[in-house]
């Protein structure tokens, strides 16, 4: 932890619990003006996201009611929905950091960016919003579906950036294909986030649209997406250092980890006003990248996520998370990107089927399924079904796609 760093966490710890009823219940026996070192600092209790679905609807507030102009949400798809109020500050720093995004990927004012993500409770569209309209380029908010509209707008008003999740840049990237309407459109540039994506996938988009793709991070708990963005240098994702305090620990065990040394993400708000947040377990699983980047950047670095640590799904034993699969069919000749993953019980044991979608037919199309199955066994020591289907066959999302459906309980 820097020197300075640690001074912005001592001063939102001075007063975290008389500005905050939830702080003040979290630390009620302990004094956070004790925290003097970076390994004090790492003593205090982790922040879940169940702590912020408890405090439902405005008890993470920490600022008077008539401070906060906004208010973002969770979906609240797995249970209680977490209530995240923002204050004036916030949300002009928010659009700075998105802001940041968009001219760390090489974007400028000069640019026509389509957002597709959702509005509304969700952060995703109105963020990508501010950050243009911030950076002064213009901004054609479109919102998620309507797919013949996004696209007749987009070669109407010649947008050249799209703002999109990684499902949906590629269900648009098929139908331009499909439609043979690539020359009338101008896209140079995709910013992607809210799930993950395999590189496999990656490729088809940037091939299919013609575009430099970047990894924008974030989440609603954190102001949004626009907390971080992988540069036109490298893969790894730049995050902003002077508005958030990075840590990445063991999720096992709570404690943090070498540098380079994979595990969970946990964030500490340096300056947000509204819903301070410290030591939250993010459950990303990512590593910082250590060493200059080419970019010459001063902030640092964290490798592409791997996943979700409760992605997660096991099988006779064995830990299984969607990058796992995603490399494996980036190894199998004739795979595409696209799969789903169906985990059974069945006749007194797991079984675990692998749909992925190919071109192949006949004995090649059988020779790929070998192909993905041994590359599966050799990498993770377990054996599958691996099932191909035709391009087209598995669902398509205008949001993020559901990749690993666990039936066994």
């Amino acid at each position: 932890m820097k020197e300075g760093t640690l001074a912005q966490v001592r001063t939102l710890l001075a007063s975290i619990k008389d500005k905050s009823p939830f702080y003040a219940s979290k630390y009620a026996e302990f004094d956070p003006s004790d925290v003097k070192t970076q390994v004090d600092f790492e003593q205090l209790p982790l922040t879940t996201k169940k702590d912020l679905r408890d405090a439902y609807p405005l008890g993470l507030a920490a600022v008077p009611l008539d401070d906060i102009v906004r208010i973002h949400s969770s979906s609240g798809t797995t249970g209680t929905p977490v209530i995240i109020p923002y204050t004036a500050k916030d949300v002009d720093d928010w659009s700075l950091m998105f802001a940041r995004c968009y001219e760390m990927s090489g974007i400028t004012r000069h640019d026509r960016i389509q957002i597709t993500p959702g509005f509304g409770l969700w952060t995703a569209g109105i963020g990508f919003q501010l950050g243009a309209e911030r950076m002064g380029a213009m901004t054609i908010p479109m919102g998620p579906g309507n797919t013949d509209k996004q696209l007749q707008m987009m070669m109407d008003l010649g947008s050249t950036v799209l703002g999109a999740t990684s499902s949906y840049a590629l269900l648009l990237a098929e139908t331009i294909a499909e439609r043979g309407i690539a020359d009338k459109i101008k896209l140079r540039k995709g910013v992607i986030g809210s799930e993950r994506w395999g590189e496999r996938m990656r490729r088809r988009i940037a091939s299919e649209l013609g575009v430099d793709l970047h990894d924008i991070y974030g989440l609603t708990e954190v102001y949004g997406p626009g907390i971080g963005i992988n540069c036109e240098a490298d893969e790894a994702i730049h995050v902003w250092d002077d508005y958030l305090y990075f840590e990445i620990i063991n999720p096992d065990t709570g404690e943090v980890v070498p540098d380079g040394e994979s595990g969970e993400l946990v964030i500490t708000t340096l300056v947000k006003e509204g819903a301070p947040l410290i030591r939250y377990r993010t459950h990303d699983l990512t590593r910082f990248v250590t060493g200059e980047c080419a970019c010459g950047a001063p902030y640092p670095r964290i490798e592409r996520l791997l996943g979700r640590s409760d992605d997660m799904v096991k099988v006779k034993g064995i830990n299984i998370f969607p990058a796992h699969i995603e490399e494996a069919l980036a190894a199998t000749t004739h795979a595409s990107s696209e799969y789903q993953v169906m985990v059974d019980h069945m006749n007194g044991k797991d079984i675990m089927t692998v749909f992925f979608e190919t071109a192949a037919t006949g004995d090649e199309r059988q020779r790929t399924e070998k192909e993905l199955h041994g590359i599966i066994r050799a990498k993770l020591s377990l054996s599958v079904v691996s099932k191909a289907v035709d391009f087209g066959d598995l669902p398509r999302s205008e949001k993020k796609t559901k990749r690993i459906f666990d039936n066994r309980y």
